[in-house]
C-alpha cells in the first residue's frame, strides 16, 4: 500500500481537551502504547464487560485497532476509547471504557468527542451499545440507528 497523506501519524501525541474542574491533571492521548496489563485492569475496573481472561485476545484487539485515545491521571490509565476507522467514512468505536470512580464527570463525552475530531467531519462514528449504556449516549448528542445488522461472533 503507497503512503497516503491522509493517514495520521502512528505516534503518540497529546491532545488538547476541554479542562476538567474535577480532574485537573487529566491528559488525553492519541495512539499512546498501553499494556495488555493497564487495558485489563481498566476494564475491570471500568464495568465493561471484555474477555479479560484470555490476555492474547485483548492484546489483539489493540494491536488492530488504528486509533486509541487514552486518558491518565498523571501514570494511571482511567478511560479509553478503542476505534478501528477508515479516518475518512466511517469509524467503529469499539470500546469505551472509563473507571467507575471516574465516571460522570465527562470523561467519556469527551473521549468521544476528541475520537469524532481525529476522525473528522467525513467520518460516521458508530458503537454498539451495552444495555447499561443505552440512556447515556443520547444524553451526550448521540443518535440510535435502526438501519444496522450483526453477525454475532460464535464464541465469547
Amino acid at each position: 500500500m503507497s503512503q497516503d497523506s491522509r493517514k495520521p501519524p502512528q505516534s503518540s501525541q497529546v491532545l488538547s481537551s476541554s479542562p476538567n474542574p474535577l480532574y485537573p491533571n487529566l491528559q488525553y492521548r492519541r495512539d499512546y502504547p498501553i499494556t495488555v496489563i493497564r487495558a485489563i485492569e481498566l476494564y475491570n475496573a471500568s464495568g465493561l464487560t471484555r474477555p479479560v481472561e484470555d490476555v492474547a485476545r485483548i492484546q489483539a484487539m489493540y494491536d488492530n485497532s488504528n486509533l486509541v485515545v487514552s486518558v491518565w491521571d498523571e501514570d494511571r490509565l482511567v478511560g479509553v476509547a478503542r476505534s478501528v476507522t477508515d479516518f475518512v467514512y466511517c469509524c467503529y468505536l469499539s470500546d469505551l471504557a472509563v473507571r467507575k470512580d471516574y465516571q460522570k464527570g465527562g470523561i467519556g463525552k469527551e473521549l468521544i468527542r476528541l475520537t469524532k475530531e481525529i476522525v473528522g467531519e467525513q467520518s460516521n462514528l458508530m458503537l454498539l451499545a451495552v444495555d447499561t449504556a443505552m440512556e447515556y449516549y443520547p444524553k451526550i448528542g448521540m443518535s440510535p440507528i435502526k438501519n444496522g445488522f450483526i453477525l454475532f461472533r460464535d464464541k465469547n
